[in-house]
């Protein structure tokens, strides 16, 4: 695999330079049983799938786009994985809002201009890619702006900011 396109399955730890707070990273050490995502850490020899023995697997960010340009949908975490003869060190990175912050992540990476700073290519996807959700109805209905849980303070819309 090209380096290039190697080095593309890393690209979400931009995240950490981004107006998005710090994701988390769990860790697991034990049997083999962390996916990568679909599989458990393998290897391909003469086109045919094996389990690694002894070995590093990893997994980019998984996602794709649904509707429309800003219409993302995340479909797994990032995963870096070493395997040795039946055992496995692996490293999953997370947030608490996971979709919510990954979704909102990619539309600030891939949809948004940038020439601007960083709180109008924020404020863009804000309107591009809005993050409200709401549960229950009538009095019990209650409206969550994930923006808001999402980004660092500094990048959270000021009181008298329009919405």
């Amino acid at each position: 695999m090209k380096l290039k396109y190697k080095l593309e399955q890393f690209r979400w730890i931009k995240a950490l330079f981004s107006p998005f707070t710090p994701f988390k990273v769990k860790w697991y050490v034990g049997k083999t049983q962390i996916g990568t995502p679909y599989f458990l850490p393998r290897k391909f020899v003469n086109g045919k799938a094996v389990p690694l023995k002894v070995g590093f697997s990893s997994c980019g960010l998984g996602w794709k786009t649904k509707w429309h340009e800003y219409d993302f949908r995340h479909e797994w975490n990032p995963i870096i994985s070493f395997v040795f003869f039946g055992y496995q060190i692996a490293m999953t990175v997370y947030h608490p809002h996971h979709s919510h912050y990954w979704e909102s992540w990619l539309c600030y990476e891939y949809r948004s201009d940038k020439n601007k700073s960083k709180r109008k290519r924020v404020n863009f996807c804000r309107r591009k890619h809005p993050q409200k959700w709401s549960t229950g109805s009538g009095e019990n209905k209650v409206v969550t702006d994930y923006w808001d849980l999402i980004l660092k303070p500094k990048y959270q819309r000021k009181p008298n900011e329009h919405k």
